[in-house]
């Protein structure tokens, strides 16, 4: 008896959580709720498009005639870098503290339609560089102890804009997920004296199973505790903490990963494949991180077709993580997509 054929748990030493895994319920019908496959229409710029190049922004200013990347200040920031301090605590029951940070937007390409999978690798390295850049100039501020960097890509993931674009969320404290994995890696790295994404990719490049393709400096799987259907981790071969320490020819392998990994999802539905990605790194906080590996995180919510989409709702809520398609399964879709784009002809 196989225990991936029938129910079973999964742990994430990352998150030191746990997932059901129910891969009979792949057999079920599906009678929810679908919508309309609709490729829109290749639209290289948008007079009304706030991100475009010369474009009027909400708050008023014009972008400049950008040729490349383009990186500003978001006009409607989560985070301010000035804020009063101030504290409640009643009791440990009633907790709040101010929160200083900054938060950037940044476009990918002058470009309207261009999505990362369908940009040449020299225009995804200008991003790979301007996103090493960030992480280095809001890091060395005092004030800022981590540097979420990710990307909203599709509706369906709330992205309120769809010329193609990410976004710097620097945070004075360690945002929860990521303080969440220092914990972990820290514990692992104390008990094994080894890293522990180091250990995992290892044993995954050993097995095969799960990876979806590599090139020289990279390895694209879906992780063995995977949530999300399609859900993919892009982590370097070598031990790196952060983007800050990858070499000339690392970061061109970076930029060849992230547009093979977008052009399999692409070409998985035939569709522009929403996710959400972040590049998780260590801290900024001043301490030293020997712990750390940085990673890309992919979360897609497509789960049987372009319109089927994989929603976290009442158990997913209210006890754990269940998914019912296997990493394997996933990894093995991934693995066969072709990696010229669908739309390329």
């Amino acid at each position: 008896m196989s225990l991936f054929e029938h129910p079973h748990r999964r742990y994430n030493p990352l998150s030191n959580e746990w997932i059901l895994v129910s891969p009979h319920r792949t057999k079920r019908p599906w009678q929810g709720k679908t919508d309309e496959i609709r490729i829109p229409e290749s639209c290289t710029y948008d007079p009304g498009c706030y991100l475009c190049p010369g474009n009027k922004r909400a708050d008023g200013d014009t972008n400049p005639a950008y040729q490349s990347t383009f990186i500003f200040r978001n006009d409607f920031s989560a985070l301010y870098p000035q804020v009063p301090d101030a504290d409640i605590d009643e009791g440990g029951l009633l907790r709040a503290h101010s929160e200083k940070g900054i938060c950037r937007v940044i476009c990918y390409s002058p470009r309207h339609d261009l999505t990362m999978p369908l940009m040449e690798p020299e225009a995804i390295r200008s991003v790979v560089d301007l996103w090493t850049d960030q992480y280095r100039e809001l890091g060395e501020l005092e004030h800022i102890g981590y540097v979420q960097i990710f990307e909203n890509k599709g509706s369906q993931m709330g992205c309120s804009n769809p010329h193609p674009h990410g976004q710097i969320w620097a945070d004075e404290q360690v945002p929860q997920l990521p303080a969440r994995e220092c914990t972990a890696q820290k514990e692992y790295h104390e008990s094994h004296s080894s890293c522990l994404l180091c250990d995992y990719l290892a044993r995954e490049l050993k097995k095969g199973e799960r990876i979806v393709f590599e090139n020289g400096s990279f390895a694209v799987l879906v992780p063995f505790w995977a949530i999300w259907p399609y859900e993919v981790m892009l982590l370097p071969k070598q031990h790196h903490a952060s983007l800050l320490t990858l070499s000339d020819n690392e970061r061109n392998d970076l930029a060849d990963a992230l547009k093979r990994t977008g052009t399999r999802y692409d070409n998985l539905f035939s569709t522009s494949f929403p996710y959400s990605m972040g590049i998780h790194q260590q801290p900024t906080d001043g301490n030293d991180h020997p712990e750390w590996h940085v990673h890309f995180h992919f979360f897609p919510p497509l789960l049987r077709s372009a319109t089927v989409k994989k929603f976290m709702v009442g158990y997913e809520l209210l006890a754990m993580p269940q998914r019912d398609i296997t990493a394997e399964l996933a990894a093995a879709n991934l693995r066969k997509m072709p990696e010229t784009h669908f739309l390329v002809r």
